[in-house]
């Protein structure tokens, strides 16, 4: 999960004090039994304010260490993905491990990639295909009946608890309220992205969650196998979700780690699909395209960002946004920036562009302020809004 980094210290809440001291003193520990020790505490205090909604102590902690102590901060982090994707609740004398899952799909397209309701016929089936393919057979679960965009998926760690609480409620057959949809921002028209599908599962305490757990050994039920079963399986119902759309399922797993991978999955494919679109677009083969790459961020590289333009031209038509995740965006940008670059040009001579322009340094992120567009940097090194030509195609349209 990338996280910004405050520019200034503001004062520290008890709440905030005591998680740092708790990170610090887990990251200290010499040993396994003094591990549990502090991760008890944590798994206290924590879930407190999440379940209050009260983000900010755990905000204020994590920018605090993130300045001066990163062996706690990853620490804290791991700590509070733990506690908000997972919980235990009792019913009738039965404690439950409760796991918030998600089934990341990447897509690409010439048109709107969908996002909304999930018709009832479809979410039986892709729960029938779930229990079939990658969960464990006394898994219980519940879908949440929408067909998810990263826009409206959770913004804090309270968040994606609440979301995790009523999920795994229903998996145990309550009946709760269904998870609030984040509705700030409208979902982005992309040409490739991802769509979620969400879920909770509930099994006995300690009881295997998924399908490679319970049958440790064997070929079929590997990682790689459940994954083929699954795609294979649900790709006629994933088909009718996303019309128009050529799309890769990914492995459902927990909530944080299949939101990382889905993450990185996205970034090749929206290139390929800014290509495909722009040959239709403004009638030029991906040979006749130039892409310029720029290194984007306050002091140091967050993001690269690719703009395409005619070769015989600096008008910016397009442009795609390559961010970084942990570690890459750990590496200074000296010993970053080859490594990233060459694998962006590579992909980009793979899908025919032969142009490749890198613009040295490191440029400032901005942004549109009327749209909040970010801007592409052209062949002379300037952060330019991308627009198409008059005669161009349309930005993509639903797809129908």
């Amino acid at each position: 999960m990338a996280r910004s980094r405050s520019q200034s210290a503001p004062r520290l809440t008890r709440d905030a004090t005591r998680l740092i001291t708790l990170a610090q003193s887990l990251n200290r520990s010499g040993s396994r039994v003094e591990d549990v020790y502090w991760e008890n505490q944590l798994g206290e205090a924590i879930p407190k304010l999440l379940k209050a909604g009260q983000d900010a102590p755990l905000e204020a902690a994590l920018d605090h260490l993130a300045q001066g102590d990163v062996g706690a901060y990853e620490v804290l982090i791991e700590q509070a993905e733990t506690l908000s994707e997972s919980m235990k609740i009792d019913k009738n004398g039965v404690r439950y491990d409760i796991l918030l899952i998600v089934a990341p799909v990447v897509a690409w397209t010439r048109y709107a990639i969908p996002t909304g309701p999930v018709p009832a016929s479809a979410q039986q089936a892709l729960l029938a295909q779930l229990h079939g393919h990658v969960l464990s057979s006394q898994a219980r679960s519940a879908l949440m009946p929408h067909l998810v965009s990263v826009d409206q998926m959770p913004r804090t760690f309270s968040e994606t608890w609440q979301w995790l609480q009523r999920l795994g409620s229903q998996a145990l057959g309550a009946e709760t309220t269904k998870p609030a949809l984040n509705t700030e921002a409208e979902t982005a028209n992309m040409l490739a992205d991802t769509r979620y599908i969400v879920a909770a599962v509930a099994v006995p305490e300690f009881a295997p969650v998924f399908r490679w757990q319970e049958q440790i050994g064997e070929a079929d039920a590997s990682r790689d196998a459940c994954l083929a079963q699954w795609a294979a399986q649900a790709q006629p119902t994933l088909a009718g979700l996303l019309p128009g759309c050529g799309f890769e399922a990914l492995l459902p797993d927990a909530y944080y780690v299949s939101n990382r991978e889905a993450d990185r999955r996205v970034r090749p494919l929206s290139l390929r699909a800014a290509i495909s679109w722009l040959e239709g677009a403004v009638s030029l083969d991906a040979s006749q395209l130039r892409a310029v790459i720029a290194g984007c961020g306050e002091s140091r590289v967050d993001e690269y960002r690719v703009s395409f333009t005619a070769r015989n031209s600096n008008d910016v038509y397009y442009g795609c946004v390559w961010p970084l995740y942990g570690r890459e965006e750990d590496l200074p940008a000296d010993e970053g920036q080859p490594d990233v670059v060459d694998e962006i040009a590579a992909l980009l001579k793979e899908y025919g562009v032969s142009d490749v322009r890198r613009i040295p340094g490191v440029l400032p992120p901005e942004y549109c302020e009327d749209c909040g567009a970010p801007y592409f940097p052209n062949p002379l090194g300037e952060l330019v809004h991308a627009e198409l030509p008059e005669d161009a195609e349309a930005a993509p349209a639903k797809f129908h």
